[in-house]
């Protein structure tokens, strides 16, 4: 199966960043770590803290580039419409991740505007996350 792992803003600094929240994993080990767990998956990883290059990537998606895409939208998951919209348009499965527990967090992050165009949202279990969601799409 080829999966594309799509990762929103702030996520190129896991391992750096609040810390006490997101632990020190970067994103290279949750990378590292999947390739390892999952090596009959095909995995294309792409990280960007811009808004228009993450639907540009949905949108090779959309072409049927790949069989499944897990997005970690980061905080454009509560209110980026055209990110939503762009996930919508897919023809494949997509599952939404959250490394942390957003619905204990900040009233502000409770409502995702992105989950509503994906399959399922897997959030709170850290770098496991995404390990959950490879494992949705590749048994579902």
């Amino acid at each position: 199966m080829h999966i594309l792992i799509v990762n929103g803003p702030n996520l190129n600094r896991l391992g750096k960043r609040e810390t006490e929240i997101y632990g020190t994993t970067t994103l290279a080990d949750i990378e590292k770590r999947l390739k390892k767990k999952f090596p009959d998956q095909e995995f294309e990883f792409y990280q960007s803290n811009s808004e228009g290059a993450i639907i540009d990537k949905l949108q090779h998606a959309a072409d049927g580039a790949f069989e499944g895409v897990i997005i970690n939208p980061a905080a454009y998951a509560h209110y980026s419409y055209a990110i939503r919209d762009a996930l919508a348009a897919l023809q494949v499965p997509v599952v939404e991740v959250h490394l942390t527990n957003v619905h204990a967090r900040e009233k502000f992050r409770h409502v995702s505007i992105t989950a509503s165009a994906c399959k399922g949202v897997i959030a709170g279990f850290g770098p496991v996350s995404y390990e959950l969601a490879v494992r949705f799409l590749v048994e579902k």
